[in-house]
């Protein structure tokens, strides 16, 4: 190769290609200077573009130089020098040899979660490093993850990363990025801020564990629209990811995890320790689930009641339901309004198309955006209902029109018209089983509407997650609090799906924060049990 051996800026002897794409080569090369290898970016000559195009571009590349060389930090690939070489910018860079997490997941390939956590934290520490120097990355994906020798992992190619206080250096429409990990905010024309890179690094981890993108379509457009509006498609592997990934890839920034939270829960799953009393309780592969809890006062004995809203706290008893406070009254009836994607989702998928967008590899080489999905969209599993397990029997109730396993000690309790409670021996901790008809668009909506309410009513109520999905091919969501009560601090569980105009289903469980990881399972076995005559 006729560039082989050439001298760049009189220093650096170029000596291997170890990367190529649309927009440049990654080189191998050495320092003549101070006798060391260095990996160098050289961008491609670009005849097709305008002496202003190519000026914006060669100034981002410049930036991502300034902007990377703000960041020092183990996890963070180091930035040595930037040169020019016939008017066109080089970035020298630390030489990391080895693979990325891209290399490692090609085929369909997947990791453990204990491996994908312990990559993840590699990750979320150059986050927060980069995020403190007032830098935005804007391209997280396995592709940009270096796996280096002694577990070291290393963040790479601050190619389009945004600097606080600079122009973003794009036209009019223009989104750069790689489609796949691009947060929802950004497919809406939005500004991102450092919940943006969180959302492409849950993305990251869901391939990580799962073995492909969470929202991968065979074209651009069609992945831009399933970011911006499709629920995330249950995952079968995460295991005890499962919660923070979900966290992360909300729809709305604010719904997110923190990076230092992310971090908590990524330790916590990376030594086998994730548990409830965490930040985002740990929930079992596949699980798709919401948490609410006020027990009610009964004779002496606090029940675990399913909320439709909390009462202000007595001096004398547990926190109580409100009476004639039920679901239907504040259910919303109108149709969810997503965002108008229109023009940012065709000016993104036109920008695909001619190679504004790109994805990124071996310490930044560019590879092509638009590869379609070799098998299509990969469709939501159906799970069949789980036989009843040994301490279980089947319970079917023919005014709901649900069926479900329960365990052998747990009693009926109260019924209120479209739901039924049972509890276990203690009173403290119950199943609640309900519906609601007609359903609206969503759930997510639904719970939204009660948590407004909830909010207002009991000061020590605090949310852990909300999240909507899919569960059984229906729209779904996931509602998750903790609260305290007179005596004891509470926990539950709450799933909700069903589709629109139809009946909507609910199943929920309250237990004392402190029994948690008793009764969690509980939950699991009704909803994998769980059928409906409707």
């Amino acid at each position: 190769m006729s560039d082989e051996r050439r001298l760049v800026a009189g220093r650096y002897r170029l000596a291997e290609r170890i990367g190529r794409g649309g927009m440049g080569t990654v080189w191998r090369a050495v320092d003549e200077v101070l006798a060391r290898e260095v990996a160098l970016k050289q961008l491609h000559a670009q005849p097709h573009l305008t002496a202003y195009e190519l000026a914006t571009l060669y100034e981002r590349s410049r930036r991502e130089a300034r902007s990377a060389a703000r960041v020092v930090h183990p996890n963070v690939v180091v930035v040595h020098d930037v040169v020019d070489d016939d008017g066109r910018p080089c970035i020298v860079m630390e030489y990391v040899r080895a693979p990325t997490l891209a290399d490692l997941l090609q085929d369909g390939g997947a990791l453990v979660p204990e491996e994908a956590a312990r990559i993840g934290l590699g990750m979320i520490a150059a986050l927060r490093a980069a995020h403190s120097a007032g830098v935005l990355h804007r391209d997280v994906k396995p592709g940009n993850v270096l796996l280096g020798a002694g577990g070291r992992v290393v963040l790479t190619d601050f190619g389009i990363a945004l600097t606080a206080g600079t122009s973003t250096l794009t036209q009019t429409g223009e989104m750069v990025g790689s489609i796949d990990y691009m947060a929802p905010e950004r497919i809406r024309g939005r500004t991102p801020g450092p919940a943006s890179d969180l959302w492409s690094l849950g993305a990251t981890l869901y391939q990580a564990v799962e073995g492909r993108p969470p929202f991968r379509r065979a074209t651009a457009m069609e992945t831009a629209y399933s970011i911006a509006v499709d629920p995330l498609e249950p995952m079968r592997q995460a295991g005890p990811l499962e919660p923070l990934i979900e966290a992360l890839l909300s729809k709305e920034p604010e719904e997110r995890p923190s990076a230092e939270e992310t971090e908590r829960e990524l330790r916590a799953v990376r030594a086998g320790t994730a548990t409830a009393e965490r930040g985002l309780p740990a929930l079992g592969a596949g699980t798709a689930a919401a948490e609410r809890e006020a027990p009610t006062t009964g004779t002496g004995t606090a029940t675990a009641a399913r909320p439709r809203t909390v009462t202000q706290v007595g001096s004398g008893a547990e926190p109580t339901a409100a009476r004639g406070s039920g679901r239907r009254g504040r259910r919303s009836r109108g149709r969810r309004k997503w965002p108008v994607l229109g023009s940012a989702v065709v000016a993104l998928a036109a920008a695909a198309t001619a190679g504004v967008l790109h994805t990124t590899g071996h310490h930044g080489e560019s590879t092509s955006a638009t590869r379609p999905a070799s098998n299509g969209p990969t469709p939501p599993p159906t799970p069949t209902p789980s036989p009843v397990p040994d301490g279980y029997h089947l319970v079917h109730d023919e005014r709901l029109g649900v069926s479900f396993p329960l365990p052998d000690d747990w009693k009926a309790g109260r019924r209120s018209g479209d739901e039924i409670n049972y509890t276990d021996r203690s009173g403290l901790a119950g199943i609640t089983i309900g519906t609601v008809a007609p359903a609206g668009p969503n759930p997510l909506a639904h719970f939204r509407d009660i948590e407004a309410n909830t909010k207002v009513n009991y000061s020590t109520y605090r949310r852990l997650r909300m999240q909507q999905t899919v569960f059984r091919g229906q729209p779904a969501a996931v509602w998750e609090f903790s609260f305290k009560g007179r005596a004891r601090a509470f926990r539950a569980i709450d799933l909700g799906y069903g589709k629109e105009g139809g009946r909507e289903y609910d199943i929920y469980l309250s237990a004392p924060e402190a029994q948690w990881d008793t009764y969690r399972p509980v939950f699991d076995v009704v909803r994998d049990g769980f059928t409906t005559s409707g």
